[in-house]
């Protein structure tokens, strides 16, 4: 289905791709916009079709499904592809900004109380997200006459989705309850190299997946390993590395997870 626009761009209820061929053919509309494809009419026209039109959201971390229904017949589909590099690019500028301010230039000098944040703030990657969304309802609402929007506001229990059978006061206590974090891995791993099984050598804490391949520093993705190991196995996961066993121990990431349950 084409977006319609009148003469004095109100949306219209939207036609057959045939039928936008056929006005644009006989020079009753014009191209209004390639993406999503619009056409506007060279005339003034009031839609008097009474459909009611539904924009259904589906969110997610890295892709945003929208949909647009007349009913139960679906008129448009799209995907949002949401940006997942701001966080990266800002540590960048904020490197640059404050090797910057060392030198001995004429820049301000940095300010520290300024630092407040308003209510509901969230960060510059999760704001990102929203205000996607929220662009692209505002581009739909100008080329289809839209009556009612459903958004699916979903919230994880991520601990649930890490232990099932967790229940009560265990959501307070933690994994880590009773235990310093090389405490607590010394007595998971017995004391030995994961990896070689080497005894009575310094040990280091390793990441199963690595930091560089976007694994995270919590406790189920770390483990012990003594520096011949750490530096042999560099950037690999656990499985790639030659030991799948470990790599099972290492529980899936929940980034995704708590970035819907963020802005939700």
């Amino acid at each position: 289905m084409i977006f319609v626009l009148n003469k004095n761009k109100q949306p219209l209820s939207p036609c057959h791709s045939a039928v936008a061929r056929k006005l644009l053919k006989t020079g009753k509309a014009v191209i209004h916009k390639k993406y999503p494809f619009t056409i506007r009419l060279k005339e003034l026209k009031y839609s008097e079709n009474k459909a009611e039109f539904r924009l259904k959201i589906d969110y997610g971390s890295r892709h945003t499904g929208l949909a647009i229904l007349n009913g139960s017949k679906v008129i448009g589909l799209a995907q949002i592809h949401h940006k997942t590099s701001i966080k990266n690019n800002m540590d960048s500028r904020r490197a640059m900004r404050r090797t910057r301010r060392n030198r001995t230039t004429r820049y301000r000098k940095p300010r520290f109380n300024n630092r407040k944040r308003k209510e509901g703030w969230l960060p510059p990657s999760l704001q990102s997200r929203v205000d996607h969304i929220q662009n692209w309802v505002n581009r739909l609402q100008k080329l289809c006459p839209l009556t009612q929007i459903s958004y699916e506001n979903t919230k994880f229990d991520t601990q649930l989705m890490q232990n099932p059978e967790i229940s009560g006061i265990e959501y307070q206590q933690g994994e880590l309850q009773g235990y310093e974090v090389r405490e607590y891995l010394l007595e998971k791993w017995g004391r030995k190299c994961a990896y070689c099984g080497a005894e009575n050598v310094p040990l280091e804490i390793e990441h199963i997946i690595p930091k560089a391949r976007h694994g995270t520093s919590r406790v189920s993705n770390l483990t012990l390993a003594c520096r011949t190991c750490n530096e042999a196995k560099g950037t690999k996961t656990a499985e790639e590395f030659g030991y799948p066993e470990i790599q099972k121990q290492a529980r899936i990431p929940l980034k995704d997870a708590i970035i819907v349950t963020a802005t939700r």
